[in-house]
């Protein structure tokens, strides 16, 4: 029988603690990052980085280096890897976790519009205000380009937000923010009131790293549209959190896990 081998799909600081305390307990760990970011952050245990060229491509991989468990702890967003997460397990016979952090929740005071899409929410957009924070990310900033100069979304200015810059195309107004979570009820107040923003977009990625825009935008009453995540593959057994995680595959990680 293989020595136990688990591949984290990562990206999250939720696969960084799995593969911290998975390789404590002696076993081989691999996290694969998608490479969207030029330079991520060192991580325990081995690193591939890349694609692995859909479901068939991950469940070659994971035949020929013997994987045991395969965790999928990609952003709640990251919805095709998930789906091929599915397949590739369901084709090797290899037990699959997705760790899902749970999504927010509106408070009272909140002012939230939820929709599907990244294109519903720059429907939205001109109704609600004129300079907007945009958090969405770099990817997908092609919803917010306006489409001739009749489009309402030309006369919108945008602080975009991201890790890395953003390939064109962009907004029309746009200045961008290079920065990565976590962060601060007291950062997110003096963006918001510097760049007099109106109307924050966000991503319902969950989780406390960047849940402090909310609170501060509810204090400033400001509308905020959420995009709703995709439903998850189906079938697929999902956690909410590492300690969850690890009490399945290791129970003595989980004991020791803080």
């Amino acid at each position: 029988m293989p020595a136990p081998h688990a591949l984290i799909l990562g990206g999250t600081a939720e696969a960084r603690a799995l593969a911290a305390a998975l390789t404590a307990t002696g076993m081989r760990v691999t996290t694969s990052l998608a490479g969207r970011v030029a330079a991520p952050r060192a991580l325990p245990g081995e690193l591939r980085t890349g694609g692995f060229g859909g479901a068939e491509g991950l469940a070659c991989w994971m035949r020929e280096h013997h994987v045991t468990a395969l965790l999928d702890a990609t952003h709640p967003f990251a919805h095709r890897i998930s789906e091929n997460a599915a397949e590739a397990a369901r084709r090797t016979g290899t037990e699959l976790i997705a760790l899902r952090r749970p999504g927010w929740a509106p408070a009272p005071g909140d002012r939230w519009h939820s929709v599907h899409t990244l294109d519903e929410a720059a429907a939205l957009l001109p109704a609600l205000g004129r300079r907007v924070f945009l958090t969405t990310g770099r990817l997908g900033l092609h919803a917010f380009v306006p489409q001739g100069g009749a489009d309402p979304l030309h006369d919108l200015w945008f602080l975009v937000r991201s890790v890395e810059a953003p390939d064109p195309p962009t907004p029309r107004h746009f200045q961008l923010v290079l920065d990565r979570g976590p962060f601060t009820l007291e950062g997110e107040r003096e963006i918001l009131r510097e760049h007099r923003i109106d109307v924050l977009v966000t991503k319902d990625s969950g989780g406390p790293a960047t849940a402090a825009k909310l609170t501060a935008a509810r204090e400033l009453g400001l509308p905020v549209v959420v995009v709703r995540r995709p439903d998850p593959p189906a079938g697929v057994h999902t956690a909410p959190d590492v300690h969850t995680v690890l009490g399945l595959l290791s129970p003595a990680a989980a004991d020791t896990y803080p």
